[in-house]
């Protein structure tokens, strides 16, 4: 027990210690006794206080994104089929399924069959979107047309799901969709963004046919290697025109 509560000691940890926690912001070697310290009390209520205000905030596009960067990417903002925060909660189907006139704006306004179709999703976290997506959405731009692909007209879909993809899919056509849509936040933190990927989405489609990055904000997977791993993603699925199970990302290199 002593050896325990010394090791909980920040001037006990070893170099190994020290390196892992600078790398992730997971809770290990915390204070430990009867009950948590009153600080590492504060900072868990603290974080899920963040949590519950990531799920319920409502993501508005001329309010949560930079006005330059809607305006320099043309974003336009549709919904799903859901018609409140509570009732997307309640309702995963909802999230799903594209209202009837988001279908409408989107014939109207993308071209079909590109080669990528980026989509940005609220989710379960519009903190995880507006923090992390005006960093990422221009290295992905830069990306695909570094590699002469064509990418369709981006669009924001509020009380998404994962699920969105195969109705966007159906109505677009794209050889690819990047979904970036915010993730179940967590006590570590609120603002982590995944990459939702599928070849040739359509409905019908369920996870198995999808891809994933995960953890994408500034001590997980930063911006730039979401943004070489989920080209280098799209690059395989084009190749062997599938996604999902059968298609296994090749893992970088971890630093030394």
């Amino acid at each position: 027990m002593d050896d325990d509560h010394n090791l909980a000691s920040p001037a006990a940890w070893p170099e190994i210690v020290r390196k892992i926690r600078a790398r992730t912001p997971a809770r290990i070697f915390v204070e430990r006794g009867l009950a948590y310290s009153t600080q590492m009390s504060l900072e868990l209520r603290g974080a899920h206080a963040s949590a519950v205000d990531a799920v319920w905030t409502e993501f508005d596009l001329q309010k949560d994104f930079p006005p330059e960067f809607v305006a320099q990417w043309g974003l336009s903002q549709v919904s799903s089929r859901a018609q409140s925060k509570s009732q997307f909660l309640l309702r995963p189907d909802l999230g799903r399924a594209l209202s009837d006139t988001a279908k409408s704006l989107i014939v109207q306004r993308c071209p079909k069959a590109p080669d990528i179709q980026i989509v940005i999703g609220d989710g379960l976290s519009s903190a995880a979107v507006s923090a992390q997506v005006p960093f990422l959405f221009p290295l992905l731009q830069q990306e695909f047309r570094d590699r002469g692909w064509s990418v369709g007209e981006s669009f924001v879909v509020r009380y998404s799901r994962v699920g969105i993809m195969n109705a966007i899919g159906d109505l677009l056509l794209p050889r690819v969709i990047v979904l970036l849509i915010g993730e179940r936040p967590g006590l570590a933190t609120a603002e982590s963004l995944s990459a939702y990927m599928a070849y040739a989405p359509r409905s019908g489609q369920t996870d198995a046919d999808r891809n994933l990055i995960s953890n994408i904000h500034p001590r997980g997977v930063s911006a730039e290697d979401a943004a070489h791993r989920i080209t280098n993603l799209a690059t395989q699925m084009m190749t062997l025109k599938r996604s999902g199970t059968t298609v296994k990302e090749v893992a970088p290199q971890l630093p030394r």
